[in-house]
């Protein structure tokens, strides 16, 4: 492997990956959110990462694996993390029972089912930050490989990844600001959440840069989009269906789906017949 080839890739890699900071600055220097526009942009990333789960990282795996392999891996993806799911504690969003509970001051009671909130949210910026993390990994093995095809291709392609990025700087730092009230807090995450893609290019240039078995990589992916789909529909619906109503939270699905699949499509043009994501 040349070393300027690798240069070159990390650095086209940090400009797609940091663009989630970009999606940031979104963020942090408008007002804070009400409740309803936070459940518009859970039901947006819902759907940004439920395209990303079948349409991108499972329908790759059956393409290349087949359609059997390609399942099994993605179905593991989802047993595992379900599995893992019961050992991370969930901040419990239900009012208290206990009867000498509500008796207590009303604005007790408010600031703690406040508390919750900021607790439930936050924990979905979290796990939306982490799923985004593990889709800008490959991306990072994708420029690397771009960048080995000529400059030109892994141009292409790092622009293409970095207008993709945006939304998703977005979907990390709005539930990470709104349940911390800090700027910093949210715009560091969700850049932080780029930075997968430089090391998805450090991974396939220094760990398995020539012997890693391409049919076991795309399992791979296929069980991590098993993973963000279970951590869509386990956290993310959830939380847009209580904030903004199971109707406008569908419609922000179905737009950030049709966001998400046009980004892809315009990866899928950037790439060479020989790469793909």
């Amino acid at each position: 492997m040349e070393t300027h080839v690798f240069y070159r890739a990390l650095i086209l890699s940090l400009v797609g990956g940091l663009s989630t900071a970009l999606g940031a600055l979104f963020v942090v220097l408008n007002p804070t959110p009400d409740l309803k526009m936070l459940g518009l942009l859970q039901g947006f990333a819902a759907g940004l990462m439920l395209s990303i789960s079948f349409l991108d990282l499972a329908h790759n795996a059956m393409n290349s694996i087949g359609f059997l392999k390609g399942n099994l891996w993605f179905f593991a993806g989802v047993l595992f993390f379900g599995f893992i799911i019961k050992f991370i504690p969930e901040p419990d969003f239900s009012p208290q029972a206990d009867p000498s509970y509500k008796k207590t001051d009303d604005g007790g009671t408010g600031k703690d089912m406040k508390r919750n909130h900021r607790r439930q949210v936050l924990f979905s910026g979290i796990i939306t930050a982490v799923g985004i993390s593990l889709h800008n990994f490959p991306e990072g093995m994708a420029v690397f490989l771009g960048s080995v095809k000529g400059l030109h291709v892994g141009l292409n392609l790092a622009f293409a990844i970095a207008l993709h990025n945006i939304p998703e700087g977005v979907a990390v730092a709005l539930p990470i600001y709104f349940a911390t009230q800090s700027k910093w807090k949210a715009f560091f995450t969700a850049a932080g959440s780029g930075l997968a893609e430089p090391v998805g290019v450090i991974a396939v240039a220094f760990l398995f840069p020539s012997s890693l078995n391409p049919d076991i990589l795309e399992g791979l992916l296929g069980s991590v989009g098993g993973v963000m789909a279970f951590l869509t529909l386990h956290e993310m619906l959830p939380l847009a269906f209580d904030y903004c109503g199971q109707k406008r939270a569908i419609k922000a699905v179905f737009v950030g789906m049709a966001c998400m699949s046009a980004s892809l499509y315009f990866l899928e043009i950037s790439l060479p017949k020989e790469i793909s994501l």
